[in-house]
């Protein structure tokens, strides 16, 4: 049975990129292949696919998430939302030193009121004085990820957005799109390299800490996703034509596994709690692009299903000898799909070998967020 400790590895903290390159494509990429490792630039992708191949992006917006403001106590809040419903709901946590109580109401950046309506689970239900979205654009912040140690400048405002982002609702980028400029993909269409779009909305719990050792008694958050027809469409052209689906990003992958669990892949919307680890049958990516994932996550044990959990974990230790930038604004990967083969031993796996610290002696502001009563 797996549990977090196969999942775990040493990172020294310098290693976690605080900003990005001054050029997106700039970026180290990893490509593995099997257990074959080779170093190269993001700028390389059109030599490193073929013209029949297809990129398929998360084309999701990161919105203005995160809010300050106080209590009618006069207490300090922080919201983080999680995610607007259809009917205009805005799902959230909260951190304050007490619990609001239902019915009260916080006052949110000095601007417009919020009214608590209660728990759903570890989140908090809240109505905005007017439309969610545009007052969380016009008045909230960036919510840069939690290992990021300073305030969201311009500089972020412009990064933390990949340049095809069109749909919004995430409170997180999806990183791997992040090396993407107009550049490169003027240079992969000229390479004949086709390209189309999926949305995920990435949810603030993509920063939660898995807390049950064995991860089959894991439950994922859910996240709302949309796979448009001409995406399916594409992906049964390139298979007509014997190209590789080659998904940019775990949060795509995750997308389009889930509109395919029921067999083919299918057009539509829906909400995913896919949690993917080793011995998952995976149905339409053939290649994962992904930058470096945190210790214990749920991304991690995605790409070691993806690619092989020995293999991933060679790759993090070249990566990590190797001087590769980790996280949000760090390097990325290209991954092959690795053949079937046998769950590990049941038995936890060490940490990767080197000097540097585990996910719990990092200064993981995040872990704020969870635990709140």
């Amino acid at each position: 049975m797996l549990t977090l400790d196969d999942f775990d590895y040493l990172l020294p903290p310098e290693r976690i990129a605080q900003m990005p390159l001054a050029e997106r494509a700039d970026s180290r990429l990893l490509v593995m292949r099997g257990t074959a490792l080779a170093d190269h630039a993001v700028r390389d992708l059109p030599d490193l696919l073929l013209p029949n191949d297809l990129l398929v992006m998360n084309d999701t917006r990161v919105i203005h998430a995160r809010l300050f403001g106080r209590k009618e106590s006069g207490g300090q809040v922080e919201v983080l939302v999680e995610r607007i419903t259809p009917e205009g709901e805005v799902i959230a946590q909260l951190r304050a030193s007490k619990p609001p109580r239902a019915g009260s109401r916080l006052r949110l950046e000095d601007a417009f009121d919020a009214e608590v309506l209660g728990r759903a689970g570890e989140f908090w239900r809240l109505t905005f004085a007017g439309d969610a979205f545009a007052l969380i654009e016009r008045h909230g912040r960036l919510p840069l990820p939690p290992y990021i140690e300073h305030a969201a400048t311009k500089v972020d405002e412009e990064r933390y957005q990949t340049v095809f982002a069109r749909e919004k609702g995430s409170v997180a980028a999806p990183t791997a799109g992040l090396h993407f400029d107009p550049p490169l993909l003027t240079a992969l269409a000229e390479r004949g390299i086709a390209t189309a779009q999926v949305t995920l909305h990435v949810g603030a719990g993509t920063f939660q800490p898995v807390r049950v050792h064995h991860l089959a008694e894991h439950r994922m958050h859910r996240e709302r996703y949309h796979v448009p027809a001409a995406t399916v469409a594409a992906i049964a052209a390139c298979r007509e034509r014997g190209g590789r689906v080659v998904a940019v990003g775990t949060t795509t992958l995750r997308t389009l596994e889930t509109a395919a669990l029921h067999g083919s892949l299918r057009a539509g919307s829906g909400e995913s709690e896919l949690f993917v680890t080793p011995g998952f049958e995976f149905r339409v990516v053939d290649m994962l692009m992904t930058n470096f994932h945190l210790p214990k996550s749920t991304l991690l044990m995605l790409v070691s299903a993806f690619g092989g959990l020995a293999e991933i974990r060679a790759a993090y230790r070249h990566a990590i000898a190797h001087n590769y930038r980790f996280f949000s604004y760090g390097d990325a990967m290209l991954i092959d799909k690795a053949c079937p083969s046998p769950l590990p031993h049941p038995h936890p796996s060490p940490p990767l070998e080197g000097e540097g610290v585990s996910e719990f002696a990092l200064p993981l502001k995040g872990e704020a967020w969870s635990g709140l009563k």
